[in-house]
């Protein structure tokens, strides 16, 4: 089995990995716009074999994990160049754009539309894993417009990679998504922002900086190339988020100034529940 992986990344290269452990036959390809990232998949060992888009003639499988706004150009070329039986996996962030784009391609039933919700702050080949995404949910958009034999094919796939799966439409996955991701990843920026403006003395923060802040500003290392063109093409949502994130900081920043505390503790009560609802999900996982 051929597997071409574009885009040798954490998402890509960590796919890479799981699909050599599982189909120890198959043989690994990878096509990327950096050479620095080819070369060092294959040292690595993810990838068997650098190629490029025109080698795609024998693919069997083709994941595509690359910025959300190359994959709406990209994802019909690599559905023009396909043989007939190949599967495509295209795993960005969004979900609408990339849909309509190639809504009316003529290969379009061999595309599955999906986003697994397993990442990390790290990228590059270097940050890839097994593993990944074992107890992970993959959202998938749009299964019905996917041929069932390659539909098939993908989901013995997520099965052996111990995935949950969650099928939604493309508009609402990136309503959903805009909120728990991509404004969890605004704020985490914004926080790391706000710190390095106030606190010019990188030994202070080094040396104050608690396991809170870390958790909380950890996001603000991941790649500024994937999470730009996610906020343009997800933008609608994302400032409806941000409306509602800003006038909850307001309210909270007019509770502190007006000496509310009795009211600001019910807040953090509420909002307590939260612990309730992701060890929910982990017990769950």
């Amino acid at each position: 089995m051929n597997v071409f992986v574009i885009g040798i990344g954490l998402i890509g290269g960590s796919l890479a990995k799981d699909i050599k452990m599982l189909y120890p036959q198959s043989k690994l390809f990878g096509i990327d716009s950096s050479e620095m990232h080819l070369k060092q998949a294959f040292s690595l060992n993810i990838i068997d074999e650098m190629a490029s888009m025109d080698d795609l003639y024998k693919a069997d499988w083709v994941i595509v994990a690359v910025p959300v706004d190359v994959a709406v150009s990209l994802v019909p070329e690599v559905l023009d160049k396909i043989p007939s039986h190949a599967l495509v996996l295209e795993v960005g962030s969004t979900k609408a754009a990339l849909c309509k784009a190639i809504s009316k391609h003529k290969n379009r039933r061999n595309l599955l539309a999906t986003h697994p919700i397993a990442g990390t702050e790290f990228s590059g080949p270097k940050a890839a894993h097994c593993g990944l995404f074992k107890g992970k949910t993959n959202i998938i958009c749009e299964i019905d417009k996917t041929a069932f034999p390659i539909q098939e094919k993908a989901l013995k796939l997520f099965a052996a990679l111990e995935m949950h799966i969650r099928y939604m439409k493309p508009k609402a996955h990136d309503k959903h998504i805009a909120y728990v991701s991509h404004l969890s990843h605004i704020s985490s920026f914004m926080l790391g922002k706000t710190v390095i403006e106030k606190e010019q003395n990188e030994r202070d923060i080094f040396d104050l900086a608690g396991s809170g802040f870390e958790s909380t500003v950890r996001l603000a290392k991941s790649s500024p190339a994937m999470w730009t063109p996610i906020f343009k093409q997800n933008k609608t949502n994302i400032i409806g988020c941000l409306e509602e994130y800003i006038r909850n900081l307001k309210q909270f920043k007019k509770l502190i100034e007006n000496d509310k505390y009795d009211p600001i503790f019910k807040e953090l009560e509420s909002t307590n529940k939260i612990k309730e609802i992701l060890n929910g999900i982990q017990f769950k996982q």
